[in-house]
C-alpha cells in the first residue's frame, strides 16, 4: 500500500477522529490531500464540520451535566470560567461561533458555555454555523497550501511519501508533547 491508498482508505476516518477534539492540523492536511485528489474536498468539509459540531456538542453537555465536578478536577478550567461568563453575557453568539478558533478554549469553551445559562438550542444553532465556517476556513487553507506548494515545487509526486511521513511524525510529536504537558 502506498501513501495515496492509505489516505484514500482512512483519510475521512482520520479527519473525523481529529476534528472531534482539536483537529486543525488534521484538517489542514486533509485540505492538502483533497487538493492532491486523494480525498473529496466536499467530503472533507462535511466530515470535519459534522465531527467538530458533535465534539463541541458533547463537551457542551458535559459542562451542563458535570460542570462543578470538572471545575474541581481541573482548577485551570475554573480560572477561565469568569472570563467566559463575561464574554457570554455580552456576546453569546460570537463566543459560540468563535470558541473553536480560540487557542486553549477549543475543549474548555464548550464546557464552560454548557455551564452557563445558554439555551441548548442556541448553542446547537451557533455551534453548527461555527463548525461549518471553521471546516471551510481550515480545509481551505490546506487546499491553498497545496496549490502554493505545487506552484513552488512543481509536481511533488516524488516527495509525497517523505512529506506525508514528516507531517505525520510532526503531528504525533505535537500530540505526545501536549499529552506529556497535561500529565505533568
Amino acid at each position: 500500500m502506498d501513501v495515496s491508498q492509505i489516505i484514500s482508505s482512512y483519510g475521512y476516518w482520520a479527519v473525523a477522529a481529529g476534528c472531534l477534539l482539536e483537529g486543525e492540523t488534521v484538517l489542514l492536511l486533509a485540505g492538502f490531500a483533497a487538493h492532491r485528489g486523494y480525498l473529496s474536498f466536499a467530503g472533507v468539509l462535511g466530515t470535519a464540520a459534522l465531527a467538530g459540531f458533535l465534539g463541541d456538542l458533547f463537551f457542551f453537555f458535559m459542562g451542563r451535566r458535570h460542570g462543578p465536578a470538572l471545575l474541581a478536577r481541573w482548577p485551570s478550567l475554573a480560572k477561565r470560567q469568569n472570563t467566559v461568563d463575561g464574554w457570554i453575557a455580552r456576546y453569546r453568539a460570537a463566543v459560540i461561533l468563535g470558541v473553536r478558533f480560540t487557542y486553549g478554549f477549543r475543549v474548555a469553551g464548550p464546557v464552560l458555555i454548557g455551564m452557563s445559562s445558554t439555551p441548548a438550542a442556541t448553542f446547537v444553532l451557533f455551534n453548527a454555523a461555527g463548525a461549518c465556517l471553521w471546516a471551510g476556513l481550515i480545509a481551505g487553507l490546506g487546499w491553498f497550501f497545496g496549490e502554493a506548494a505545487q506552484r513552488m515545487l512543481g509536481h511533488i509526486h516524488h516527495m509525497e511519501k517523505w512529506l506525508a511521513l514528516s507531517l505525520l511524525l510532526l503531528s504525533l510529536g505535537c500530540a505526545a508533547y501536549g499529552w506529556w504537558r497535561r500529565r505533568r
